[in-house]
């Protein structure tokens, strides 16, 4: 169903791809926006248990191509290290695959957003949290991204380097 690498060398580890969403905290969003043109959105996330949360307005462009096409990729980008000399770039970067919807039930949507907020504002009360929730809980749209394939990649540098510090 998705496409095998091409460069099989360069391929990230599932684990390491992971721990790359994880760790970083944007990534871009595509969907099928108006006219069949892709539409992509830089957004905030969090992956837990091999999904990968949003919040969003409730309306809008990604909302409306959701709505009419839930599959969707998101990219995110872990290094892009210019090297002027080699004329190249040092990189690594995740692609997930996957079905995304907007969460109706209140019990996920509370859990979804808990999680966002303890990465984004993990140095904040949890009383401060709370308030913050409340009020803006009914502007609130949360979207869950089901992963069915996820894609790592390194420049083959790295690969070297890796391999070299093994």
């Amino acid at each position: 169903m998705f496409r095998e690498m091409r460069r099989k060398k360069q391929k990230l580890s599932k684990e390491r791809s992971i721990e790359i969403l994880k760790k970083r905290t944007s990534g871009v969003l595509s969907v099928i926006g108006d006219d069949e043109y892709p539409y992509t959105i830089p957004m905030s996330y969090v992956y837990s248990n091999n999904k990968i949360y949003f919040h969003s307005a409730l309306k809008g462009h990604k909302i409306d191509a959701i709505k009419r096409n839930n599959k969707v990729s998101f990219c995110v980008i872990d290094k892009d290290e210019i090297i002027s000399q080699e004329f190249t770039t040092y990189f690594r970067s995740v692609i997930v695959f996957g079905k995304i919807e907007i969460i109706d039930s209140e019990t996920i949507k509370r859990e979804a957003i808990n999680k966002i907020v303890d990465k984004y504002s993990s140095l904040e009360s949890q009383e401060s949290k709370d308030n913050e929730i409340t009020k803006e809980w009914k502007a609130l749209c949360l979207l869950q991204l089901n992963i069915e394939h996820i894609s790592g990649k390194e420049a083959i540098e790295l690969v070297r380097l890796n391999k070299e510090n093994i």
